[in-house]
């Protein structure tokens, strides 16, 4: 690949030479190549291994922990049915969480060497390698540091008994996004609502990447008016 001058090597760890497409990248970075290879990011072995996750880490790493969470409230005094709804109530915060983050983080515009390098981390190498099944869930110690200031503002907003079990709410509606958004990528759904999900994100990937941002559901798009023209009828 070959932009303003540098030729990208898809033979060579990838991460420490996007930088240098420069203006180009945004459009390099949305040519995806379509191989269920993992390309390689790292020289160095251990942060090649750190980027590396199967899709069944998450809910094997963060339903204990949900359950820990739920635990805790109910042992603060909550009742099972006020639980539930406090979990409901994580979970849709999450959907709006999902879009934002996908919307103004995800996608925002990278510009010069190093944000072009933290874009391709983050999620550039999702757009460019889409059915690369070992970078497409979050890693959980990640995902654990990210946590902590989640964590610290939820005690802040609600009260002490109620807060654990909302941010495994949180948690749980994010489990249910990365396994979701796998699979989407890697599972082959005919008909009904997931055949419809996959559609809708494969149009993401594929036609209007600046559309079409919600993963589990398009609620957020339609409230924000970023839904995609109709999606097309051939998913891939």
């Amino acid at each position: 690949m070959v932009a303003q001058g540098f030729t990208v090597d898809l033979n060579k760890p990838l991460v420490f030479q996007v930088g240098h497409l420069g203006d180009s990248y945004e459009e390099w970075v949305h040519q995806p190549i379509i191989t269920r290879e993992s390309p390689r990011f790292f020289e160095n072995g251990v942060l090649e291994f750190l980027t590396r996750t199967a899709w069944w880490a998450i809910p094997s790493v963060w339903i204990p922990v949900v359950g820990w969470l739920v635990w805790i409230s109910l042992k603060r005094g909550v009742g099972g049915g006020e639980v539930v709804l406090t979990l409901v109530g994580g979970i849709f915060i999450w959907t709006l969480l999902e879009y934002s983050l996908h919307r103004f983080v995800f996608h925002m515009k990278p510009s010069g060497y190093w944000g072009n390098t933290l874009h391709y981390l983050i999620h550039g190498c999702h757009h460019k390698h889409p059915m690369d099944g070992l970078r497409l869930v979050f890693p959980p110690a990640a995902t654990a540091i990210l946590l902590l200031p989640l964590w610290n503002l939820i005690k802040l907003l609600l009260p002490f008994t109620y807060a654990p079990a909302f941010l495994g709410g949180g948690l749980l509606g994010y489990i249910i996004y990365d396994c979701t958004h796998y699979y989407l990528h890697h599972g082959k759904p005919f008909k009904g609502l997931s055949h419809s999900l996959k559609r809708y994100h494969m149009d993401h990937h594929f036609k209007v990447q600046d559309k079409g941002y919600g993963i589990t559901s398009d609620f957020w798009d339609r409230i924000f008016g970023t839904l995609p023209p109709k999606p097309s009828k051939k998913i891939g």
